[in-house]
């Protein structure tokens, strides 16, 4: 066995007192990205658990169907009461000490809080417990905000998910409502666990709004959405997304898809472009489909698979750094 198969060894054999296998495999295929460091074993077992995101939850508890629930908080942003969905990952009640990553699901124009959880429209609960049995996505808390700015939702307007004159939307999702999770659930509290999506217009202020709040978010994903807003470029992500640092650049992970029938495809294709050019880590894919809620209900599955994914990767960079060795 060669010197860097041992040190490889070392550092499984470490994350295995408390990593899932799947975690594990993953890491075997990132093993030639990891710096490995020569330390015996006594030195690299670490101090904490190195599982970070819940387990994947057994037959027994994924046989209770999900829920979710409307719940109510006061903005001081919005200055009014404010409304949001949630639906709890399986076994949250029954683990008190698990924490769990977040994930928000925007809604687009003429939408609400509802949307994502309608059977006829988003479906996200059959999705979710598909990609949970599957363990694609680690048991997540999903919050559904409410994105309409004070002049309400409407069939004639698109929600402004921005800081505008209708309301600082941007700031009562991005920042305001994270606080009242964080206060509310048990959440794991690194940006590089939370995620925010969504469809249309509610796809574009996902990623706006997760480009102005860095400090909550790192994950960020649309269906559908345009990256152009007639607010100017502070709000059009294709042109903010070249002010944000280098480092803040390094830490975003993009995921986008539309339809091929879509009129928003170029508009995608562009901001995929500009992202690469950028050096900014996105995902680009088409589908067959419209700007319709059969599509977003098939392909929830797709984004949701891409915001697990990360969060495996994350995970195993967490370990590195409590075990000493530089990140993948």
């Amino acid at each position: 066995m060669n010197y860097k198969q041992t040190n490889i060894l070392v550092l499984v054999s470490a994350l295995a007192l408390s990593a899932s296998c799947t975690q594990l495999i993953a890491l075997a295929s990132c093993s030639n990205l990891v710096d490995v460091k020569a330390q015996t074993p006594q030195q690299i077992i670490p101090q904490k658990s190195a599982s970070v995101l819940p387990p994947q939850p057994s037959a027994n508890v994924l046989a209770n169907p999900l829920t979710y629930k409307i719940e109510s908080y006061v903005s001081k942003v919005m200055e009014g009461n404010r409304t949001y969905g949630v639906a709890l990952p399986p076994g949250y009640e029954e683990n008190p000490n698990q924490r769990y990553p977040v994930i928000f699901l925007l809604h687009g124009g003429h939408g609400d809080p509802h949307d994502w959880f309608k059977e006829k429209r988003g479906n996200a609960l059959m999705t979710l417990q598909q990609l949970y049995a599957t363990g694609k996505l680690p048991p997540s808390i999903i919050i559904t905000p409410d994105g309409n700015d004070r002049r309400g939702s409407s069939p004639y307007w698109d929600p402004q998910y921005i800081d505008g004159l209708h309301g600082q939307v941007s700031t009562a999702v991005g920042d305001e409502l994270v606080k009242v999770v964080k206060d509310r659930y048990r959440t794991l509290p690194t940006p590089n666990f939370w995620a925010i999506g969504g469809l249309s217009s509610g796809g574009w202020g996902a990623v706006n709004v997760g480009l102005h709040n860095l400090d909550n978010f790192s994950i960020l994903f649309s269906h559908s959405g345009y990256f152009r807003d007639k607010s100017g470029p502070q709000n059009s992500p294709i042109s903010y997304i070249k002010t944000i640092s280098p480092q803040a650049q390094k830490r975003i992970r993009i995921y986008l898809d539309t339809g091929k029938s879509d009129e928003e495809l170029d508009e995608a294709q562009k901001f995929s472009q500009v992202l690469s050019q950028e050096k900014i880590y996105n995902v680009f894919r088409q589908f067959p489909g419209s700007h319709t809620w059969s599509y977003w209900r098939e392909h929830l599955a797709d984004s949701l698979t891409f915001v697990g994914e990360q969060f495996k990767i994350l995970e195993i960079q967490h370990a590195a750094d409590n075990l000493g060795f530089k990140k993948p």
